[in-house]
């Protein structure tokens, strides 16, 4: 901390798993506490001689690079908690490429109940989840999909026919463990939000 040196963060997302996040510095601790404070500092910022050696500055731009190194951290533990809980498959289609795969917020991040906990998210494919996002596609209390009507009622090519339309009424998959089940509560709160943007 005194020397100010980089260090490399390695924060657990799953068991196994973790992310790296660096250069990060000890910018505070407490020995009575056996705990330290630690910020995120982006390197490869371009700074001036008088922005490195101003005090405010320097912990302005580190508060500002780690909360969106946090955020990004909490997006990647809610994606892989989440597709762990989902068996890496969507749950409208059930495809099963990871690479495809999202954690899908079912209450948004910014709504006061839109924890990243797997309870609150659906593990979709790009598609599925865009479609979520946008209100094109809903899922009910009940757990089955539904889709506007007018993307219903359109007509187009195989994409929309077995990509959207096909999924209309049909149930989701939902993990084996109850707990990691989505929350009937929240769902029934987001359905009503795809109801009105219908």
């Amino acid at each position: 901390m005194a020397r100010q040196t980089p260090l490399v963060y390695l924060h657990g997302i799953i068991p196994g798993l973790y992310e790296a996040a660096w250069p990060v510095y000890i910018v505070g601790d407490d020995p009575n506490a056996l705990t330290f404070s630690v910020a995120v500092d982006d390197e490869l910022a371009e700074r001036t001689t008088a922005q490195l050696h101003d005090p405010a500055l320097v912990t302005a731009r580190r508060a500002y690079v780690t909360a969106v190194v946090r955020r990004r951290l909490h997006q990647q533990a809610f994606r892989e908690r989440g597709l762990e809980a989902y068996h890496r498959c969507c749950a409208v289609c059930r495809l099963r490429h990871s690479e495809l795969l999202e954690a899908a917020h079912i209450l948004p991040d910014g709504h006061p109940r839109g924890e990243p906990i797997v309870p609150n998210g659906l593990a979709l494919c790009k598609l599925h989840h865009a479609a979520f996002d946008s209100y094109i596609l809903g899922v009910t209390p009940e757990l089955e999909v539904r889709l506007r009507r007018d993307v219903l009622d359109e007509s187009d090519g195989p994409v929309l026919l077995h990509g959207l339309q096909g999924f209309e009424g049909r149930p989701i998959s939902v993990p084996r463990n109850p707990l990691s089940r989505p929350n009937r509560d929240f769902l029934a709160e987001r359905y009503e939000m795809f109801r009105k943007a219908s």
